[in-house]
């Protein structure tokens, strides 16, 4: 609310500012006449000094009129406006007994009158604000009288009835009103507010039922509507747009739950007509609306539709087959893509078609996900026997339903996803809305074909077989298609699908055993005729994968103790070896050489159990490695990893045989070890001493350092120490990373197994607070020396990096 002056005393205010400027100027042409009669008379006496820098008063711009600011005259009209409303209220609840009915009647047409009639003479006075403020007054005293006529004039006149006529009649006033006096801003939202009540009371009145109440939520909507797209100002169109909205969703929703608590075709016609009804408003509304309110009238639209159509036949049918109908209903609402509406309506109508769709895509979903997650709880009873049905095999807690209605629902989604992606709408522009589409219907058709076997209860083989037809074509899918959303939509649901149907196996052991061999007849020719290496890698390793499963259950099923099942697992390895050595393409074969790796893992953890036969697995898994290391890009990684398995095949031998003595075992292999890493170094000096070396070295001194720790005598710790001492000083005088390492840890070990006694006792001799003394002298001393420390710490990793 802006103050603007009347025209005279705006005048007033300009010659104000006109005379300052005046005076201001002929101030300054005097300073400038004496400046330059200084410059062109410099050796004349001056008649007064000059200051040595002038400066001339800084300038101040006129000052604006005290008057109050914006914040605190809107506060002060607003606290005035509430005080007057206050006093009016309490003069019609509390004094209005003690005056007689002249007076009652004079008193409030007077106030009413004044209030009604000052906006104009504020106005014309150029005080708006002030203005405003009384007219919000004038309009609550309007209320106020209202209730004031119903208790003196009609005090026997139904409520309801009179709050009817008296809304309406406040909404025709404030109308009027605010159409006299257009500057006001207030009467004309207030009436929109004020038509919303008359058909609500008229409806209360009239004891209409919850359709009586819709209907006239409906039409209040309607009228709103029509105000909030020409109506006269920017006030009064937000307020209509709010008010339909409100009345709109609530007509809406009594359509809505008369029509799902209908008991039969005629009732759910009524609540049809009114969905129908509102369906259209909401689309006239948003048919000129703009884009943030055309996309949500149109969603209300569509889903209103859907409702009305689908709630008729929901009535006569099961509620299981009701999801159906209004399925079928929202899939053909998507066809007001290829009318000419405006596209963010077509936006607002899509996104009701694609939320009917997922609620009941959502309804049925419980279905085909016990169908894939239900075997799961075949692996507490593996190969307990062979179910009845598939829903035997799934668990017989789960209530499952009687009906077909979740496949049909399923397969109805599917075939809209497959249309949608063959021929994509134009108005909706999303450039991977194709896609999604195909995919959402590779998805759903999929799970409608598990949902179908599911309801059918097919027998276990059945249920088996179709389960890994399923994969299968997934997998023919996969291998023919390029690298796109489909081939990734596919090969997902293809890994899904064989999990499932591995678990599904594991309740009888034949199916096991033909389930995996599939999988892996599956998984290998996919591999093979996929055109896309990622695809082809992630096939392959699935095979092997499925190829270690198999292995182990025919393990199970000879009888074999889980060391000797470890067998059969690493020719499992052997094969990815050879994969890997002959396959030209890097991106598949370091893949299956990981999966071949992890195999060999599970075999060493089913031989942990025996000793001698995990020995001879690490020995094994050393060979594979070894092979690999045959060629040169795996020579680096596959040779250590062969090393170490050698060294731990060992050591695990010697603790088997329980060897108190290893170093007659030990040494042999050790000098045979360290005498062909040397003839590698001579050919190769780029070699790295762990590969030359270590292997040579840990062979010895590790079994050594372990039987040393348990040995009570000093001869073979002070054995050992000397030999790692010299192992070390031969180390860092030959620069070589392995022997300086090795025999410095060991050496330091053998030191502190011999000083510990001797360092408890020098513990247990010193009081208590000795060694946090010590503790903060060290730590004193290396923060005084912390750069020089740095700088030797950065001196000592940089030598230890140029060694071999």
């Amino acid at each position: 609310m802006t103050h603007v002056p009347p025209p005279a005393e705006e005048l007033a205010l300009l010659d104000q500012e006109l005379a300052r400027l005046d005076a201001r100027r002929i101030q300054l042409l005097n300073r400038r006449s004496w400046l330059l009669s200084v410059l062109h008379a410099p050796a004349a006496p001056q008649p007064f000094a000059a200051p040595a820098h002038p400066v001339l008063p800084a300038f101040r711009p006129p000052a604006r009129p005290a008057g109050p600011a914006h914040g605190t005259q809107n506060v002060l009209l607003v606290l005035g406006g509430l005080l007057l409303a206050v006093a009016a209220i309490a003069f019609t609840l509390f004094s209005w007994g003690e005056m007689g009915i002249a007076g009652r009647s004079a008193v409030l047409a007077t106030v009413t009158a004044c209030a009604m009639a000052a906006p104009a003479v504020l106005l014309a006075r150029a005080l708006p604000s002030t203005a405003e403020a009384v007219a919000v007054l004038a309009l609550l005293l309007t209320v106020l009288d209202a209730i004031a006529l119903h208790e003196v004039a009609a005090p026997g006149t139904d409520g309801v009835v009179f709050s009817a006529v008296a809304s309406t009649v406040l909404a025709v006033v404030w109308v009027v009103y605010g159409l006299l006096l257009g500057r006001l801003r207030t009467p004309l939202p207030a009436a929109v507010v004020a038509a919303q009540l008359p058909l609500l009371f008229t409806a209360w009145a009239a004891d209409a039922s919850a359709t009586g109440f819709g209907w006239a939520l409906l039409v209040t909507a309607a009228a709103d509507v029509l105000v909030a797209r020409w109506g006269r100002g920017a006030g009064v169109r937000v307020t209509a747009c709010v008010a339909a909205w409100l009345t709109g969703l609530v007509s809406m929703g009594l359509g809505l739950g008369l029509s799902v608590s209908a008991g039969g075709a005629p009732a759910a016609l009524a609540a049809a007509a009114l969905l129908l009804a509102g369906a259209g408003v909401a689309l006239f509304g948003a048919w000129g609306a703009p884009g943030g309110l055309a996309v949500p009238g149109g969603f209300v639209a569509g889903a209103a539709a859907v409702a009305a159509a689908g709630g008729v036949p929901s009535a006569e049918l099961p509620w299981h087959w009701a999801v159906v109908a209004y399925l079928v209903c929202g899939a053909a609402l998507a066809a007001v893509l290829r009318l000419p509406v405006p596209r963010p309506v077509a936006w607002g109508v899509s996104a009701a078609s694609v939320t009917v769709v997922a609620a009941a895509v959502i309804w049925a979903a419980p279905v085909p996900a016990m169908a894939l997650l239900g075997p799961v709880s075949s692996v507490a009873d593996v190969w307990s026997g062979a179910p009845r049905g598939f829903q035997d095999a799934l668990g017989a807690s789960v209530l499952w339903p009687a009906s077909f209605a979740s496949p049909v629902v399923l397969a109805l989604s599917a075939i809209l996803a497959a249309a949608l992606h063959v021929r994509w709408p134009h108005p909706l522009a999303w450039r991977s809305g194709r896609a999604a589409a195909g995919a959402a219907a590779s998805v759903l058709g999929w799970c409608a074909c598990l949902a179908l076997l599911v309801v059918a209860d097919v027998p276990f083989p059945v249920a088996v077989g179709g389960e890994l037809l399923l994969v299968a074509a997934l997998l023919a899918l996969t291998a023919r298609r390029g690298a796109d959303a489909l081939a990734v939509t596919w090969l997902v649901c293809a890994m899904a699908g064989a999990v499932s149907a591995g678990l599904l196996g594991l309740a009888a052991e034949p199916a096991t055993h033909v389930v995996l061999a599939a999988l892996v007849v599956l998984f290998g020719a996919g591999a093979a005729r996929s055109r896309v290496p990622v695809v082809r890698s992630v096939l392959a390793c699935a095979c092997v994968l499925s190829a270690v499963a198999a292995a182990c259950a025919t393990g199970a099923s000879l009888g074999w103790s889980a060391p000797h099942t470890a067998a059969p697992v690493l020719l499992v390895t052997a094969a990815t070896v050879l994969f890997g050595a002959r396959s030209r393409v890097p991106v598949v074969a370091v893949p299956v050489e990981c999966a071949g790796a992890f195999a060999a893992l599970v075999a060493v953890c089913l031989s942990v159990t025996d000793a001698p036969f995990l020995a001879l697995v690490l020995g094994m898994c050393g060979v594979l490695a070894a092979a690999a290391a045959l060629r040169p890009e795996r020579r680096r990684v596959a040779g250590g990893a062969a090393a170490g398995l050698f060294v731990a095949a060992a050591w695990v031998r010697l603790a088997a045989s329980g060897v108190t003595d290893p170093e007659p075992y030990t040494l042999p292999v050790s000098l045979a070890a360290f005498a062909v890493g040397h003839l590698r170094r001579r050919r190769e000096p780029a070699v790295s001493s762990w590969v030359a070396y270590g292997p040579a070295l840990s062979t010895t001194l590790v079994p050594s350092l372990f039987v040393a720790w348990g040995d009570p005598h000093w001869l073979r710790p002070l054995l050992l120490g000397v030999s790692a001492l010299v192992i070390t000083l031969a180390g860092a005088r030959l620069r070589l990373q392995a022997p300086l390492v090795l025999g410095g840890s060991v050496l330091a070990l053998d030191g502190l197994h011999e000083l510990a006694p001797h360092v408890v006792q020098v513990f247990d001799a010193l009081p208590r607070w000795a060694p946090p003394a010590l503790v903060g002298l060290l730590l004193l001393a290396v923060g005084a020396t912390y750069e020089q420390r740095l700088r030797d710490a950065r001196r000592v990793r940089e030598s230890f990096g140029r060694m071999r």
